[in-house]
Parts: C-alpha cells; sequence; structure tokens
C-alpha cells in the first residue's frame, strides 16, 4: 500500500523511542541546545514501552506522560522521527495525530499489526459513514483539568415524570432568615481542597482529573449514632465547594466558582449520605451572586432519593419547605453575596440523596445518548456524527448532520439548512432537555419528522461546552470566560468550539441558505420559554423575524410566552451568536430561553417544568418549523398581520406614556423598533470580561486588518407577498400527526417554496 514505508522499515532500526521523541519535543519549544547526548538516560522509561505494550503515551493536550490503558491492545501507533519526508508524508496522510510509543517500529494508525509488532501490516476496516461510536467499544471518558480531583464512582439518574403537577413553592411570610455564622462558630465537614482561580489558567487534562489517591473530604464518622451529613461533588457536573455544619441539622454551603474566575455561582449539584429520616434538615447556600433569582417567586430546588429510585422507580422531584432568597448579611467589603436556604424532611434512613439547581444532563448522558443512535441501524442513516473539534481539555464536540438522503442533485441543491446548538453555558442543563426532545422527534419514524428530514439540513451542536458541563461550571469555558461572547473570536486554539462552529456556519452559508438558527439556554430570572431575535432593518421584510416566535407561542400556550420575547440587538451582545449569525445573513437567528422553574401560561399556570415539558418544546420546534415553511402561506400572513396590529398597539401605549399625540396613519411603520422596545437587559447573559490576561498578546499578534466573519450566504430571492388585510383564518392548534404528514406526497423538492429572506 506503501512502497516507501516498506522498504524504509526494513532497512531502517530506528532509534530509541523515548528519546527522539523528547529530542523533538524539546526543539519544538526552543530548549533543544542541539546536544543529543545531554538527553537524560531513557532506559528506565524504554522498559516500560517495551515490556507494557497495553499502554500507549498520549500527549495531544499538554501531558508528557499520561499513561492511558489501550482498550484494543492491539493497536499500536509510533511518532514519525527519523524517516524520510517521502514516508513522512506517506503517513501523516494515513493520520496526522498518530503518537505512540509502544514498538521500536514506525506504524500507522490506519494499519493492524501482531502483538510482536513485526510488520506484517494490514489495512483497518473503514469506518461507518454513519457511526462515530461502536458498540464494541467503550465511551470516551471524560477529560478533567489535572487539578480536579475526581472520584471513582459512576452517578447515574432514572428519567421519571410526577404523576401530579408540582405547584411552585407558596411563602406564608414567616420563613426563617438564618443568620451566616461560617466556619469560625460552625464545623467544616466537606470542603475541596484546592480550586483554581482567576489567578491561574488551564494548563491540560487528563482522563480521571488528578493524579494519585483520591482523599476522603467528608468527614469521619464516630460511630453508627453520628447523624452528620457525609458530602461530596467530585463528579461530573457536579458543584460544591465547602459545606459547614452550624447545628444539629442545619448546614452552610459554599458554591465553587467557575474554574479560573472568581464569580458565576448559580449551578449547584451534590450529593449527601447518612440521612435521617422525620427530621428537618435546612441547607443555606451563602455565595450566590444574583440579586435576583427565581427562588423568590415559587422556584424550589430537586431532590433525588436513590432508595426511591430503586425501590419505587421515583426520580428528580421539587421539594423544600421554607424558601427564602436574601442578601448574605457579611459584607467584605467586595462584591454581595446572597443566600438561598430551604428545609426538607429525607424519605428514608441512611440514603444517599442529591440536590441539584435543574434536572443535570452531563457530557456521559448525551454520549449515550450519540451511541444509541450511531446503532441504530435505522437512525444512522440519516444521522451523521462527526467530531466538530476538540475542546481545551480534549473532549469531543459533536456535529449531527441530519437528513433524509436526496434521490436527484437537485433534490439536495434545493434542501435548506437548520442550524441548532445547546449548552454555550454548561450550568444551563434545560437547553440539553430541548435539544433532547428535539433530536428524539426528528430521528423518529413519524412522518412530520420525515418530511422535515426530506425539506432540510439539520445541522446540531447538541454540547458546545463539554469541558464545562464536566466540571460543573455555570457559564464559562476552561478558558474562564462565556463562550457566548466570542463568537467573533480569532483565537482558534482558545475558544475551539466557538471558532469552529462559526466557520461551520460560515461554510455552510456559503453552499446553502440557512433558514433558521437558534442557540438553547437557560434563565434563572424570568419564567416560561421565549426567544430572543434580532430586528431586521429591511422595511420590505420588516416584522418577519417575529413569525417563528408568534408560531412557536401559538403551538405552545402553555409553555411559550411571545410577550417575553425581545428583538433588539445591544451593542454588548454583539459577542453572541444569535447576533453574530444574523450579522452573516441568517435574519431568523435566535435564542430560545427555557426557565429554570416553570410556567405562568394556560392550564400549566403556576407549576415546575420537568424534562418531559422541555422535550415536549423540542418537538414544537419541529411543528412550527413546518407551519413557518408551509408552501400554504395562509398561517405565514396571518402572523404577520397580527404582528403588525401588535406594533401599533404598543406604538400607541409608548406614545401615551411619554404624554404625546401621534397620527401614526401611513407612517407608523417607519418607526424603529429599538426605539420602542426594552433591552433585554433582562436576560442572563453576561457582560463580556474581555479575553484572560495570558491570551492578550496572542490576540494583537493575530489581529489582522479588516477581519470579519461575514460571507455571502445564499438566499431566495422570491419576493414576499403582502398580506391580506382582512385575512384572520382561525388557528388550529391541535394538529400533529394527522395533517402535516398529510403534506409528504405533495412535496415536490426542486421547486418547493420555502419563505425566505434577502
Amino acid at each position: 500500500m506503501f512502497p516507501a514505508l516498506e522498504t524504509e522499515l526494513k532497512q531502517q532500526t530506528l532509534p530509541d523511542p523515548y528519546e527522539d521523541f523528547m529530542y523533538h519535543h524539546l526543539q519544538y519549544y526552543g530548549y533543544f541546545k542541539a546536544e543529543r547526548g545531554s538527553l537524560p538516560n531513557s532506559a528506565t522509561h524504554q522498559h516500560v514501552w517495551k515490556n507494557n505494550p497495553r499502554y500507549l503515551l498520549s500527549g495531544s493536550f499538554g501531558e508528557t506522560a499520561d499513561l492511558i490503558p489501550d482498550p484494543l491492545q492491539k493497536e499500536k501507533r509510533l511518532w514519525p522521527t527519523c524517516l524520510s519526508s517521502t514516508v513522512h508524508r506517506q503517513i501523516e496522510a494515513v493520520n496526522r495525530d498518530s503518537l505512540m510509543l509502544s514498538s521500536p517500529l514506525l506504524k500507522s494508525r490506519q494499519l493492524l499489526h501482531d502483538d510482536l509488532g513485526e510488520v506484517n501490516a494490514r489495512p483497518r476496516e473503514p469506518r461507518d459513514l454513519f457511526a462515530f461510536f461502536s458498540s464494541s467499544e467503550p465511551l470516551q471518558a471524560p477529560r478533567w483539568p489535572i487539578e480536579c480531583e475526581v472520584i471513582k464512582e459512576n452517578i447515574h439518574h432514572i428519567e421519571w415524570v410526577p404523576p401530579q403537577p408540582e405547584y411552585f413553592y407558596q411563602p406564608t411570610g414567616n420563613e426563617k432568615l438564618p443568620e451566616i455564622v461560617g466556619e469560625e462558630k460552625g464545623t467544616v465537614v466537606y470542603q475541596l481542597d484546592s480550586v483554581p482561580s482567576e489567578d491561574s489558567y488551564f494548563t491540560s487534562s487528563r482522563v480521571g482529573g488528578k493524579r494519585g489517591i483520591i482523599k476522603e473530604l467528608a468527614v469521619t464518622l464516630q460511630g453508627p449514632e453520628d447523624n452528620t451529613l457525609l458530602f461530596e461533588s467530585r463528579f461530573e457536573s457536579g458543584n460544591l465547594q465547602k459545606a459547614v455544619r452550624v447545628n444539629t441539622y442545619e448546614y452552610e454551603l459554599t458554591l465553587r466558582t467557575d474554574l479560573y474566575t472568581n464569580k458565576h455561582t448559580q449551578w449547584f449539584y451534590f450529593r449527601v449520605q447518612n440521612t435521617r429520616k422525620d427530621v428537618t434538615y435546612r441547607f443555606t447556600i451563602v455565595n450566590l451572586l444574583k440579586p435576583k433569582s427565581l427562588y423568590t417567586i415559587g422556584m424550589k430546588p430537586l431532590m433525588y432519593s436513590q432508595l426511591d429510585a430503586s425501590t419505587h422507580s421515583i426520580g428528580w422531584r421539587r421539594e423544600g419547605d421554607e424558601i427564602r432568597y436574601y442578601r448574605n448579611n457579611t459584607d467584605d467589603g467586595q462584591q454581595p453575596f446572597y443566600c438561598l436556604t430551604w428545609t426538607i424532611q429525607f424519605p428514608h434512613d441512611q440514603d444517599t440523596c442529591f440536590f441539584a439547581h435543574f434536572y443535570p444532563y452531563t457530557y456521559t448522558d448525551l454520549q449515550c445518548f450519540l451511541l444509541s443512535v450511531a446503532n441504530s441501524p435505522v437512525q444512522s442513516q440519516f444521522c451523521k456524527l462527526r467530531t466538530l473539534c476538540r475542546s481545551l481539555a480534549g473532549n469531543t464536540i459533536y456535529l449531527l448532520t441530519i437528513t433524509n438522503p436526496a434521490r436527484t442533485p437537485q433534490e439536495a441543491a434545493a434542501k435548506k439548512a437548520v442550524v441548532l446548538t445547546a449548552r454555550v453555558h454548561p450550568g444551563e442543563s434545560n437547553g440539553s432537555w430541548i435539544m433532547k426532545g428535539f433530536l428524539d422527534f426528528i430521528l423518529s419514524n413519524s412522518p412530520d419528522a420525515q418530511l422535515l428530514r426530506d425539506i432540510f439540513i439539520f445541522k446540531v451542536v447538541p454540547m458546545l461546552n463539554p469541558d464545562g458541563v464536566i466540571v460543573g461550571n455555570y457559564r464559562c469555558s476552561l478558558a474562564g470566560r462565556d463562550l457566548n461572547r466570542h463568537y467573533k473570536t480569532i483565537l482558534k486554539e482558545s475558544f475551539p468550539c466557538i471558532w469552529h462552529t462559526r466557520n461551520m456556519i460560515k461554510r455552510l452559508l456559503e453552499e446553502r441558505e440557512v433558514l433558521l438558527y437558534c442557540d438553547f439556554h437557560g434563565h434563572s430570572r424570568k419564567n416560561n420559554i421565549f426567544l430572543y431575535g434580532c430586528n431586521n432593518n429591511d422595511r420590505k421584510f420588516w416584522l418577519h423575524e417575529r413569525v417563528f416566535p408568534l408560531m412557536l407561542s401559538k403551538n405552545a400556550p402553555d409553555k411559550f410566552s411571545f410577550h417575553s420575547c425581545n428583538f433588539k440587538v445591544q451593542k454588548c451582545k454583539e459577542g453572541t451568536g444569535r447576533v453574530v449569525m444574523w450579522r452573516m445573513g441568517i435574519l431568523n437567528s435566535y435564542t430560545m430561553e427555557s426557565t429554570f422553574g416553570g410556567s405562568t401560561l394556560g392550564n400549566k399556570r403556576d407549576t415546575h417544568f420537568t424534562p418531559e415539558d422541555l422535550k415536549s418544546l423540542g418537538y414544537h420546534v419541529c411543528d412550527t418549523l413546518l407551519d413557518f415553511c408551509d408552501p400554504d402561506r395562509t398561517k405565514f400572513m396571518q402572523c404577520l398581520a397580527e404582528l403588525k396590529e401588535l406594533l401599533q398597539q404598543e406604538i400607541h401605549k409608548k406614545f401615551n406614556e411619554l404624554g404625546q399625540d401621534m397620527d401614526l396613519e401611513g407612517s407608523w411603520s417607519d418607526i424603529s423598533l429599538s426605539d420602542i422596545e426594552s433591552s433585554t437587559s433582562g436576560s442572563d447573559s453576561s457582560l463580556s470580561d474581555g479575553l484572560p490576561v495570558h491570551l492578550l498578546n496572542t490576540a494583537d499578534e493575530r489581529e489582522k486588518p479588516g477581519f470579519t466573519v461575514s460571507c455571502s450566504p445564499k438566499r431566495n430571492t422570491n419576493p414576499s407577498q403582502e398580506p391580506a388585510p382582512d385575512t384572520k383564518p382561525n388557528w388550529s392548534r391541535n394538529r400533529y400527526p394527522a395533517t402535516k404528514g398529510g403534506r409528504t406526497t405533495a412535496v415536490v423538492y426542486p421547486s418547493l417554496h420555502i419563505y425566505t429572506y434577502p
């Protein structure tokens, strides 16, 4: 297959591979002094590789000696260091990322060898084009920063739908506000040893996090009568830094800030053991940063009992009494902290329970779901899994391409694209549950799902920030920055998921029209689900960006609030995905905000959302796409006429508030929408902190004059139809699955009119 490679392998005996690796490693980083003999004797290291072929050296993500068991044991890969340039290019053509030191012979990732390392190479079987995982291979273990201790237990929770609605907490006015006493008057029963702060930055990662023996951080019980709770949070997505026992059944909790920052405390997820039933415990989180919270208007924390899960199949449920959210009474002259306190009675003695801000959805949960898709003989035919890129820690960021195979090139060319992303903010797990609902439906055999796959190409990035999800961050990546402020970045290595996502969409726009972009988020201060969009400045297509949200509110009236939607583009939001994609040419560019709380609408009023509620929103996104792109434009025109009427009312209201009268006939549509619309400052979006100090010089060196993220997107040039003023057809709200599925036979792909804007 590679004649030059075979010839040179037979003729050449390679030197010590460890020494040669270090030779090139030091040369790359500028430490090599051209004295090969000065390198330390590597005989001690060499016997490891010769005598233990089960291990490989992984040096791709900042580690120098990370031993990882090789699950296949027969695959050996070597770093090509001493071969000719011809052979070097041939090896790189096979795989540019090869780095193995387990044999004295150079081998390729694409060639399989016997256990003795002889040159009886045979080509590897080609990968299935539609599969990323294999049922015979283990899942990729999460990679953690090397500062993080990680327990070895696998944490798993069952999914469960409460049989009755879980109503908001109703304050009585008699809730206690406990005074914060701290560890001076209490006893520390759990504390993380070291937490990377804003004074440090991410350097490297490994599977399992910190090396060495994992210490037991919880206190040691003094006997069966000791009722001290045992805390733990060193697992995937966990977040708790310290627990202080201030009374027999009362604990003060401190959350860990996002790694490499000194802020963003919101997400919590931790475990308690050694519980006692029929007694009232009080927990108080003492270092929250937001002055407003849904906990002030009835939101309850989540609790999970392992005994209930194993014996009664009961999962996460809303629990808590005497819930208060208030300002911390300790003032150290820094930023003010806020407290969340609640009481609870555990259902069992000696139980293991978990508490969380919202239903967790981890990186491992995502991988298990994608594994099931890849191993499905049906779904894998129209869902292609690929690696978009690797995160800073080396975790895979997955890209799904979902579409039915086209029968002709004309069909393929006629397909528009839809781009959906989630979890750029790792603590907003509600985005993953909406994404899960979308994927469950679009990958199903429903006639509507098949029609959508016929019409569109879906590009889906289900978890943009896996590093943050793994370590339990609320908002940031391991760069210590909010990624949703850096979509214009040129720092590919520091913000890889954002850079590659934007680049993927840019290439997509060059080949076809992108009808819609939507990034799924969570919101901690407003109930319901709503969208943030971008006002269209082209009067020819005025208000068109509001049609999809209005349709969604009609399809999900008990969950989605059009009244809470906002379309103002603020300067401080220029780096968000929504605004950057809009400026690249995607006019229907949205951020979907889903509450951590619940609904104030319809028959779900005053109840918490469950994962099933959020997954149903994923279905409604699909449902609304069919309405939005229906060749019969009746519904679209109805919504457009309704939007103009709503806007007229809003303009009248605005002028009345200002004490002014104005004849709006014939001129009202010329008023800037930004002048009458409030800002999105009520959103959960944080202001950009700029780049970390250690990246400032890098950004300056790479800044290019005239850099832009714009491109020349392909668009539909068909002019829009004007709405008939008197046309207000009834909106059918219960059509799935009969009527839409019936459209399938009427679709003619090359000529299908999918409504878009120039």
